[in-house]
């Protein structure tokens, strides 16, 4: 047999120093090029992205995804986050709030620090608690509620607007438009819908007008029938609800089906097609309170120009999707770091040229945009309203 170091040629055997030197640089060289193999040059930066894939939330949660997406796409494609690649952890929350908390613990556990999330209110509530205690920075591009931000958390923001100052517009609008109308303030039993309705009357009280009916109900078919004929039967004009698409779109079509057509009023809950998909004809002229739509605005001509040649809609939430993790970005290269809480600290104290705008973050997390905008429902889609 023949000893290590030789080779065998036909039956005798020599030691060859050169064959056994050229072997070991071709072995040496075999082993880097496996360790390259399996260590990435540049490893991603990971961003949680949790919107409602389920349930009754879901058509706003694909708008915010998909302005996610597009955003992170446009951040690679002029160098990512701090130099490095962006790569989405996308997490399904329902808008439900253990959801949600589940959510928010899997980003822990993973060690994602930055987190574009979440979309209902008290889902994000639920989840900041947990962001908050762990230093991860959080941005929803839809949670309205102003106990969000109220609480002061330090890496909690939103580039969307406050239930209150929804809340305060649409008493506005009743108090001017609809002053000598009998108006009906209605809620279900979803936590959103509540406050807007308490809000909404609250405001509409002080400035010294009493709505005619305030209803509470459980969204059914059936229930929105007897709805309707109560309304109707009250001789209501002007009714007022703060709940989803799907159920809202439901109650006006309903409504009108049993000759009931008062003026609808909604709220961003209901800034998505599929409003106008489930009411049909009936969603013509019915109002609502959205944020400032950025698809119309300058800062995001060229985004928007992008989503319309892809055949993508950047209407409803998708913009304030695509704004919220450019905020993330923009901190983040600002200040040269991915570490969440010094972006966080880079978000207060500085402003950005964002698809909103030129704007900044208050001490609460607030954006400084401009805030909520009257529209109405035409032929399927939202414009502003006339004066």
């Amino acid at each position: 047999m023949p000893r290590r170091g030789l080779m065998t040629i036909g039956r005798a055997s020599r030691f060859d120093p050169t064959l056994a030197q050229s072997r070991i640089r071709s072995l040496r060289a075999g082993l880097a090029l496996a360790v390259l193999s399996v260590v990435p040059a540049c490893a991603d930066v990971v961003v949680g992205v949790a919107v409602p894939r389920s349930g009754a939330y879901v058509s706003v949660g694909e708008q915010v995804l998909r302005g996610v997406e597009a955003a992170a796409r446009d951040a690679n494609a002029k160098g990512g986050l701090d130099g490095q690649a962006i790569r989405l952890d996308v997490q399904d929350d329902a808008c439900d709030s253990n959801t949600a908390t589940a959510v928010a613990n899997h980003f822990v556990r993973s060690d994602v620090g930055l987190v574009v999330g979440h979309v209902c209110s008290n889902a994000s509530l639920a989840a900041s608690e947990i962001y908050s205690q762990n230093g991860v920075a959080m941005i929803t591009a839809a949670s309205v509620s102003a106990r969000l931000t109220d609480r002061g958390l330090p890496t909690i923001f939103r580039v969307c607007g406050r239930d209150d100052d929804q809340a305060r517009l649409s008493a506005i609008v009743l108090a001017e438009r609809f002053r000598d109308r009998k108006i009906a303030l209605l809620q279900d039993l979803t936590p959103a819908a509540r406050a807007l309705a308490t809000a909404t009357k609250d405001n509409l009280n002080r400035i010294g007008i009493n709505e005619a009916l305030l209803s509470a109900f459980s969204p059914s078919d059936a229930d929105d029938a007897a709805l309707a004929d109560r309304l109707k039967a009250a001789g209501i004009e002007v009714a007022y609800y703060g709940g989803d698409a799907a159920e809202m779109g439901r109650l006006v079509r309903i409504s009108a089906e049993r000759g009931f057509r008062p003026q609808w009023f909604g709220t961003s809950a209901i800034a998505t097609p599929d409003f106008a998909k489930i009411a049909g004809g009936a969603s013509n002229g019915v109002l609502m309170t959205f944020y400032l739509d950025p698809s119309r605005q300058p800062a995001a001509a060229e985004v928007v120009k992008a989503f319309k040649a892809e055949g993508g809609d950047p209407t409803g939430s998708t913009i304030y999707g695509y704004a919220a993790l450019q905020a993330l970005v923009a901190a983040a290269n600002f200040a040269h770091t991915q570490d969440p809480r010094r972006i966080a600290a880079t978000l207060h104290a500085e402003r950005f040229d964002l698809v909103l705008g030129t704007v900044g973050f208050d001490g609460k997390g607030d954006v400084t945009a401009q805030g909520y905008v009257l529209y109405v429902w035409k032929d399927g889609v939202f414009t502003p309203a006339p004066k």
